[in-house]
């Protein structure tokens, strides 16, 4: 547990930024006490655990498609390879223009609200954990205030990873083959993931000093990992973190991140305050990057998905 460092969020001390600023710079992972969340946490898992018991009726009834994104997936791919989970995703619920975007299962009591509650809180929450990041960085005001998320393009997942295949064999048909991890390596797309996981294990990181390593639940506390964004940004100081799930052979896993991006629209580049030398990146808006990151999740489009590496100089 010492690769993944704790932060106190109400009370970060020079030792734990700096310990963070090791573990950024390294793998992209630390984790986050005195969050204030443990109630609002327990009430979404209660809230998703009930989803993913409901029949194949309730869960279909908000399966996502090629046009909308959103809603329940069991057949979602990275790397081209199926992962062992079901999912669920959705955007900011207290935002008027994704009402119909959004799907909201029927016959689960309290879902919405819960979710809703859910996504406020990690909205806030992720907000200053970004203020935190920035500090280890020394980033001064001005810049810092430039460089936030948004929880209007932001998102949030609901990860139920199965013992084995989650599509019915009669159903699996054409569909690509299952990966031979539960979700394989990949890195997120926006700033910075906030990341409940309950007691089950599996999520590793990859360490550029020590291979892959484990990010073991701990009680209380919340994973953060950076994402894409944040690596653009810190011009390769800090890491994107590379992580993979590895497969459930006894007991089934569920984990809930909520992904902070920043606005579509805002241009992504190093920070020059942070540079540190030759730009290694050239500009590019998040619009255009999630868009053709996120295609070849629903289909095989026989090709490798688009990374950061592609924009490089």
């Amino acid at each position: 547990m010492d690769l993944v460092p704790v932060v106190d969020i109400q009370d970060p001390r020079s030792t734990s930024l700096a310990a963070l600023d090791v573990a950024c710079r390294d793998h992209g992972f630390f984790l986050l006490t005195g969050h204030g969340l443990d109630t609002v946490i327990a009430e979404t898992f209660t809230a998703a655990r009930q989803f993913f018991d409901a029949s194949s009726t309730v869960k279909g009834a908000v399966r996502r498609d090629a046009v909308n994104p959103l809603g329940y997936n069991d057949r979602e791919l990275t790397k081209r390879r199926r992962d062992h989970k079901e999912v669920f995703d959705f955007v900011d619920p207290d935002d008027a223009r994704a009402d119909g975007h959004n799907r909201w299962p029927d016959g689960v009591d309290g879902f919405r609200d819960a979710m809703a509650t859910h996504y406020g809180a990690c909205s806030e929450l992720a907000a200053r954990t970004l203020r935190l990041v920035l500090d280890a960085l020394d980033l001064p005001p001005a810049a810092a205030e430039t460089h936030q998320g948004d929880r209007t393009t932001s998102s949030m997942r609901l990860n139920h990873y199965t013992v084995g295949d989650p599509v019915p064999e009669d159903e699996r048909g054409q569909l690509a083959g299952l990966g031979d991890v539960a979700l394989g390596h990949h890195t997120d797309s926006g700033v910075l993931t906030l990341l409940i996981q309950d007691d089950v294990g599996g999520l590793q990181a990859h360490s550029e000093a020590h291979g892959w390593i484990d990010v073991e639940p701990r009680p209380g506390t919340i994973v953060v990992n950076l994402a894409d964004c944040m690596q653009v940004w810190t011009n390769d100081r800090y890491r994107a973190a590379l992580h993979r799930v590895q497969p459930m052979s006894t007991s089934t896993r569920m984990s809930i991140p909520y992904f902070s991006n920043p606005s579509y629209d805002c241009t992504v580049e190093p920070i020059a305050d942070v540079a540190g030398g030759p730009v290694r990146y050239r500009p590019f808006t998040f619009r255009q990057f999630i868009a053709a990151r996120g295609a070849d999740n629903y289909a095989d489009l026989g090709a490798e998905d688009t990374q950061i590496s592609d924009f490089r100089i």
